[in-house]
């Protein structure tokens, strides 16, 4: 539960800031939490579904996996990046894993999965650490930033399309929702500033 008059919204990461993370806690020996940012970023799942994923579903040939969103127990297809399938064999190999079937996010003292809990405070930790510009940083950031670069890689002619095929995996029931959580309806608002002249 949030404080009244306090801000609960996530922001969202630059892309190049987020890969570059994800790269700087490899290079840090910090392989299932750099995993696990990539995984946010490459696939837009919800919290609650990234801490599902196991090794098998990571590493399956077809580079797909199926997951039951536990949100809205739907059925959700992830289609796994050609570039980032190369970080997720790395980070199985350092981690040394021996059962395929086992949670991708285990805490290594307890060898219980993460909490989202654990993992906001690791993400406070990760943006003082390495000096990230973004302002409220939490797990639903990651999935900020997936819909974010979706959006902006799209470019101006297919932005549309980007906005519909992103309310889809989202869930969302309009455009205007998704256009807000991503933080666009904001925007569009504050250009009305833009026009003005002095």
């Amino acid at each position: 539960m949030s404080l009244k008059n306090s801000y609960t919204t996530s922001d969202y990461l630059q892309w190049d800031s987020a890969t570059n993370l994800v790269r700087k806690l490899y290079r840090d020996k910090e392989y299932r939490i750099s995993l696990l940012i990539g995984c946010g970023i490459f696939f837009g799942l919800r919290i609650s579904d990234l801490l599902q994923l196991t090794w098998e579903m990571l590493l399956n040939k077809d580079a797909k996996f199926i997951i039951i969103e536990k949100k809205t127990g739907k059925r959700r297809e992830v289609r796994i990046n050609r570039e980032f399938q190369k970080h997720i064999k790395d980070c199985y190999v350092a981690l040394g894993i021996q059962n395929l079937n086992e949670l991708c996010f285990l805490s290594g003292r307890s060898n219980k999965a993460y909490s989202i809990q654990w993992v906001n405070i690791v993400l406070k930790e990760l943006k003082e650490k390495y000096s990230l510009k973004i302002d409220h940083f939490s797990t639903h950031s990651l999935r900020k930033t997936f819909g974010r670069r979706v959006f902006e890689a799209s470019g101006e002619h297919n932005a549309e399309l980007a906005l519909v095929k992103l309310m889809e995996l989202f869930n969302h029931s309009s455009v205007t929702i998704t256009k807000r959580y991503l933080g666009l309806r904001q925007e569009e608002i504050l250009q009305t500033y833009d026009y003005l002249s002095f």
